[in-house]
C-alpha cells in the first residue's frame, strides 16, 4: 500500500484551525491524516475534527461514533480501558473529539492518525466511514496522565465529503497535518 502525499498545513504555528478543503475526491480510496505534535494554546481543552459537503463553506455533517481510551497516570496509578459516552455522536452535527483534556504545557501535545475511507464513492450512498487512534497527555485533577483514544464512526450523508477541519475546543494550536491519499 503506497501513500502519497497530498499536502502538510501551510502554517502550523498559533492557528485557529486546520482545515483541508481540497484535494478530497475520487482520487483516492483512503485519506489518512498524520499529526504530529499538536499542542494547544489554552489549557485543558478538546481537539475536535469536522467534514463539509461544500468545500469548508459549512461544517457540521451528521454523524455517528463511538470513542474509547487508554489511560494511564504519570504515578502509575489508576489505569483503565473505557468507553466514554460523553465523546460519542449519535445522529449529532457537533464536532467529533479527537482528543479531551489536553493540556497546553510543552508536552501535553497529541499525535495521531484519522482514516476517512471513500469519501466520494458514489456507490456508498449514505456512510462515510472514518477511524482514528490519538496519543498524548493530559491534565486531571489529580495526576497528568498518558492517554490514547480510539475514535470510529461515520457521516451519515449522501452527498460527497470534500473538506475537513481539525480544532481546539478554545484558542489557537500549533502543531503539522499532513494529508496522504492510498489508492
Amino acid at each position: 500500500m503506497a501513500m502519497d502525499l497530498i499536502t502538510t498545513n501551510p502554517d502550523s504555528t498559533n492557528v485557529a484551525s486546520v482545515e483541508f478543503t481540497s484535494g478530497i475526491d475520487s482520487t483516492y480510496k483512503v485519506y489518512i491524516f498524520k499529526f504530529y505534535d499538536v499542542n494547544p494554546a489554552t489549557d485543558n481543552v478538546e481537539f475536535f475534527f469536522e467534514g463539509s459537503i461544500d468545500g469548508g463553506s459549512n461544517y457540521g455533517i451528521t454523524k455517528t461514533t463511538g470513542f474509547f481510551e487508554a489511560y494511564q497516570e504519570e504515578d502509575a496509578g489508576s489505569p483503565s480501558l473505557s468507553y466514554k459516552t460523553a465523546h460519542d455522536e449519535t445522529g449529532a452535527t457537533d464536532p467529533q473529539t479527537l482528543f479531551h483534556d489536553l493540556g497546553n504545557a510543552a508536552d501535553d501535545s497529541v499525535s495521531g492518525e484519522l482514516f476517512l475511507f471513500s469519501p466520494s464513492n458514489p456507490y456508498s450512498l449514505t456512510l462515510r466511514q472514518f477511524f482514528g487512534t490519538f496519543s498524548g497527555s493530559y491534565i486531571t485533577s489529580a495526576d497528568p496522565a498518558s492517554v490514547t483514544t480510539y475514535i470510529g464512526g461515520y457521516f451519515d450523508h449522501g452527498n460527497a465529503i470534500n473538506a475537513v477541519k481539525f480544532k481546539m475546543s478554545s484558542g489557537n494550536m500549533d502543531g503539522v497535518i499532513k494529508m496522504y491519499g492510498v489508492k
